[in-house]
Parts: C-alpha cells; sequence; structure tokens
C-alpha cells in the first residue's frame, strides 16, 4: 500500500491554458493563458463585458469553456476548494447571519476534527509510519486553515468589515445590500478556500473595511485573482495585473473578434506592477499598436502599387521582327526575367505582411456623455443661485439629520462609512424617498436625475431580455428624445453592442445604459451613486474629468478613494448618528 504524500508547504497552483468562451454569436474570450502561482495576488481588468466575471465563473468549474483548460494542484492533491466572490452570496437568506458564519468555518471544524482523529490514531500506533503521515497531512491543513482561533478570526473579520454590531439572529434576507455583500466577503475569507475568486469585493465597503480586506490579502498563501474597478486597491493590493482588452494580433485571427469596438481581444497582457505604472504602460503601448498599423498599411500600399507597376511593365507591347527589334527583344526578354523575379519577391512580402499584419486598433470608446448630454432645453447655468436645499432631514434608522445648499453648478462629493446614510440622502433629494422629518426644497425648474447603485432598466413594452440595448434606450426616454439625442452620442457602446440583447449585459454595461439614460435629458441636478462601481477604468477616469464642466448640479456619494484624493469640489461627510 502506497504511503500517502506528506502536505508541503508549496501553495496551491492555478494554470489557465487556452481558454476560449462564446455566447450564441458572441465571443467573450479567446485563447485566455496565464498562471497564478503561490501567493500571487493578480488583480483582472478590461472593459466592460470583456469577460472578468466569466473568466471566475470558468476558473471556479461553475461554467465549461467552449475550448482550453483551467489545472489546479494543491499540496497533499486534495479536492481543490474555489472561493468565488460574486453577485449571489453563498449562504441562503432564510439563514441567520450566526447560521452563515458557522457554515463559513466548517472547513477549519472538520480540519480540527481531522486533526484529533489522526492525534488518537497516532497515539494508538506512536511506531506506524502511515499514522504518522496522515496526522503530519492533518496538522498541515490545521495549520494552514488556523483552526484553534476561529472564535476570535469570526470576530476580527466582523469588525474589520465593519459588521461587529450585527446580530448574530438576525436573517440573512433581512441585512441591507451592503451588509449582504460585506457578510459574502467575511464568509469566503472564513472559509480559506484553495483559490481565491474575488468580483468587485471593494463596492461596499469604506476605507476601515478596504484596509482591513487588504492585510488579509497580504498574509493569503494561496492564489487570488481579483476583478476590481477600483484603481486605489489596484495600486495597494495586487502583485500583478491580467488584462483583458484587445491587443495586437495578426488580422487573419483577430478580424472576427472586433469590428468596430473595444469587445474581446485574444488572450492577455500580463503586467508585473502598480495599476498606476499600468496605465503608462497601456497608452504606450496603444501609440505602438497605432504606429505599428500604420506603418504596415503604408507598407502594403507600396508593395501592391510595386507589384502592379512590375505587372505593367512585364507585359509591354511586341516590338515588330526587324534586325533591330530582334536586338531589343533579346534585351527585354532579359529584363522581363529580371522583372519577373522582383515581381515574385514583391509578391512574396505582400502574401507575408498581409497574413502577418495586426489587425486595426479597436476604436476606443470615449466618453462624451457630459456634453452629449446638453440639449436646447435651459440648463441650471442659466438659474444662478440655490437650486435645492435640504433642512435637518432625517429617515429613521437609516439618515441621521442632514442640511445641504446646492448651488445651481455645485460639485458636491457626499462620503461616510457605510450605514452612514449616503444613498438615502440620494435618495430623498432625488424626491424618491420622504423623509420622516425636516424639508426639501426645489427650484421648480430643475429636474433631476439619479444612477443608483443598483440598476433597474424600465421595460414599458415588456420585452424582456430579449430586447436590444438600441430598444430598450429608445422605451426608457421616449422614441423622440432618443432621435434627439441618439445612444451613440455618449460613446458608452461600441456600434456592435447597441444591437446586443439587454439580458447578455454585464452590470458595468447595464449601468452604463442607465447613465445615457439619465443624461439623455441633461437633469438640472445630476445625482451618482457610486458611480466608479462595476464601470470600466477608462470610462471611470473619463467621467470624473468631465464633471466639474456638466452644465447642472452634480452630487456624488463615493468610498472611492482615488475619486475622493483627486476632488476639488465641495464636500458632504456623513457620520452614523
Amino acid at each position: 500500500m502506497p504511503l500517502p504524500s506528506i502536505v508541503n508547504s508549496t501553495a496551491a497552483h492555478v494554470s489557465v491554458d487556452g481558454v476560449s468562451v462564446s455566447f450564441g454569436d458572441r465571443r467573450v474570450l479567446t485563447d485566455v493563458s496565464f498562471t497564478i502561482s503561490g501567493a500571487e495576488r493578480l488583480g483582472l481588468i478590461g472593459e466592460n463585458g470583456s469577460g472578468k466575471s466569466t473568466l471566475l465563473r470558468v476558473i471556479a468549474g461553475l461554467l465549461e469553456p467552449d475550448a482550453g483548460t483551467v489545472q489546479t494542484t494543491v499540496p497533499g492533491g486534495h479536492a481543490v476548494r474555489f472561493g468565488l466572490l460574486h453577485q449571489e452570496p453563498p449562504f441562503a437568506p432564510t439563514a441567520t447571519v450566526a447560521e452563515a458564519l458557522n457554515d463559513a468555518v466548517a472547513p477549519a471544524l472538520a480540519a480540527a476534527a481531522a486533526l484529533d482523529h489522526a492525534a488518537d490514531a497516532m497515539a494508538a500506533a506512536p511506531t506506524d509510519e502511515i499514522a504518522s503521515q496522515i496526522y503530519a497531512n492533518a496538522l498541515e491543513e490545521a495549520e494552514r486553515l488556523r483552526v484553534w482561533d476561529i472564535d476570535a478570526r469570526i470576530e476580527e473579520m466582523l469588525a474589520g468589515l465593519g459588521l461587529a454590531g450585527l446580530p448574530r439572529e438576525r436573517r440573512t434576507a433581512q441585512l441591507s445590500g451592503g451588509q449582504r455583500a460585506r457578510l459574502a466577503l467575511a464568509w469566503l475569507l472564513l472559509s480559506h478556500p484553495d483559490v481565491l475568486l474575488l468580483d468587485e469585493p471593494t463596492n461596499h465597503l469604506d476605507d476601515t473595511a478596504t484596509e482591513h480586506l487588504r492585510a488579509s490579502l497580504a498574509a493569503w498563501n494561496d492564489p487570488v485573482l481579483i476583478a476590481s474597478h477600483d484603481r486605489a486597491f489596484l495600486d495597494e493590493a495586487v502583485t500583478g495585473l491580467i488584462d483583458l482588452d484587445p491587443a495586437p494580433i495578426p488580422q487573419i485571427v483577430g478580424e472576427q473578434l472586433c469590428d468596430d469596438g473595444p469587445g474581446s481581444g485574444i488572450g492577455v497582457t500580463r503586467f508585473t506592477g502598480t495599476y498606476t505604472d499600468f496605465r503608462q504602460y497601456q497608452a504606450k503601448a496603444r501609440a505602438r499598436w497605432i504606429n505599428q498599423f500604420q506603418a504596415e498599411q503604408a507598407e502594403l500600399k507600396r508593395l501592391s502599387a510595386s507589384l502592379h507597376e512590375g505587372h505593367t511593365v512585364g507585359h509591354q507591347g511586341r516590338e515588330p521582327r526587324t534586325e533591330g527589334g530582334a536586338a531589343k527583344k533579346f534585351y527585354a526578354d532579359r529584363n522581363a526575367k529580371v522583372v519577373s523575379r522582383r515581381v515574385n519577391d514583391t509578391r512574396s512580402k505582400l502574401e507575408d505582411l498581409r497574413a502577418r499584419q495586426v489587425r486595426k486598433p479597436p476604436k476606443d470608446l470615449t466618453f462624451n456623455g457630459l456634453a452629449a448630454a446638453v440639449t436646447a432645453r435651459k440648463t441650471a447655468s442659466a438659474n444662478p443661485g440655490a437650486i435645492l436645499v435640504a433642512t435637518n432631514v432625517v429617515v429613521e434608522g437609516r439618515l441621521p439629520a442632514t442640511s445641504i445648499t446646492v448651488g445651481a453648478r455645485q460639485k458636491w462629493l457626499i462620503t461616510g462609512l457605510n450605514g452612514s446614510g449616503k444613498s438615502t440622502l440620494l435618495q430623498v433629494l432625488a424626491g424618491i424617498l420622504e423623509p420622516d422629518s425636516g424639508s426639501i426644497t426645489r427650484a421648480s425648474w430643475a429636474r433631476t436625475g439619479l444612477l443608483t447603485q443598483e440598476i433597474t432598466l424600465p421595460d414599458p413594452n415588456h420585452r424582456g431580455p430579449s430586447r436590444t440595448v438600441r430598444q430598450a434606450y429608445s422605451e426608457i426616454v421616449g422614441p423622440e428624445l432618443a432621435e434627439r439625442v441618439p445612444l451613440n452620442s455618449f460613446g458608452l457602446f461600441a456600434g456592435r453592442d447597441e444591437n446586443r440583447q439587454v439580458g447578455v449585459l454585464s452590470i458595468g454595461q447595464q449601468r452604463r445604459l442607465g447613465l445615457a439614460a439619465i443624461l439623455a435629458d441633461s437633469p438640472e441636478i445630476l445625482l451618482l451613486d457610486e458611480p466608479t462601481n462595476h464601470l470600466s477604468l477608462s470610462l471611470v477616469t473619463e467621467l470624473e474629468a468631465m464633471i466639474p464642466d456638466y452644465p447642472g448640479a452634480v452630487l456624488i456619494a463615493s468610498h472611492d478613494r482615488w475619486l475622493r484624493q483627486r476632488w476639488t469640489g465641495e464636500r458632504l461627510e456623513l457620520s452614523e448618528g
């Protein structure tokens, strides 16, 4: 009987090899390959719809790829445990907080029981080599899962993620969306999977909770892959980046991947360094791609012209058969052979370049939303003074007494800890939620638009998820406005994506559609609740740059440190009260 292998200190290893995924006629991932070794923490970035969440599901074994494989090895050879943080929490809505936490630490409890069993077996047969090795395996696993301080780790995790005061008997279905998201993250970290896969983990975290997550990951000894749009977090928490955006590949390979916009590329770009470093690298890489494409197109044009000229020279009219003509024919024939060699050489070069030329760089989506949103209607710029006044507004249990006076063109950043009432305040200011006390005064001419965290797209014609992006936009804003301010004027969707069904959009793409619908009628009061969540890094950067020029008032509720560090407008910080 072979002896079981002893668990060593080597961490798990993930190898993604040639993974491709399509949904219908849309290719999402093509020939994606990379590895995550040991304690690497890789950030997964790319445009909305580039396949980040899809790739995480493939690695976790929840989605079978069309091609390619994912192989994971773990010390000791036990079955791999994947931990995936995504939209659905890992616990039932009927479970209490206590039950969810107990379920999270079940692997650690099982490891503790296995260690006790192995210790008893070794005590009964101290000279048994197999029993000793089984005990060593169990001890290694128990140490990895930290079975000796489970209760302390639970309390530390809840405190770190801002859940210390959460009643353990409360049903998880009764928690707020932010509380459920943070409990799901706590559950995942406490369960300590072999491979940790995180999809936008900082979306519902304040500064304290984000720092706790960063510190937890820094001490993590197994592979971590993080899909994130949190620029500050990417700067601080990862050891490298995996970019799913298009890359310069041969035209014959990539011509069908992207027709008119930044869709799925082929393969990935791996970068070692911070997100700040990557931005500089990406700009230079795209410039090189554009220069290479332009140089190749110029060379193709030159070779094609040369080939045409060669054919013309090689097919001159026949000379008369005179003595002088015979001499001319001799030299013409000799010249024809030279020309023929040149033509063949040119043809060979042309065919080779056509085969290896890089495809045309996909057109960058450039956000024009704030400019496109300015219609012929009067805007706040023509109406100086206060446009919105909130005085001591209170929503019991959600928002303490808060006052704010907003000028017609003022830009406000609303900050505060989780639970301080940022989203609630925006709902009150938008007129969606009535305060329990206090007063709201809005200018009679001022229209309000609110981008919520949770996007629900109206469906007045009951088309369901099969309607296209263009149809949904027209239905939400009305056909007349959609014609006056077409969806393509915002730079939020590539042309081909306007014909995609709403049901297959990523969360980030749904938010783009919601943002376009709000901006179409250029509200005088623009309210944005965590606008950097789920939006692509490039779009967020452009959105932030354009906010100062918006012709109305803008109020942003955000915990985004990158945004907060660079904000130049007014600020309102909420306390938990």
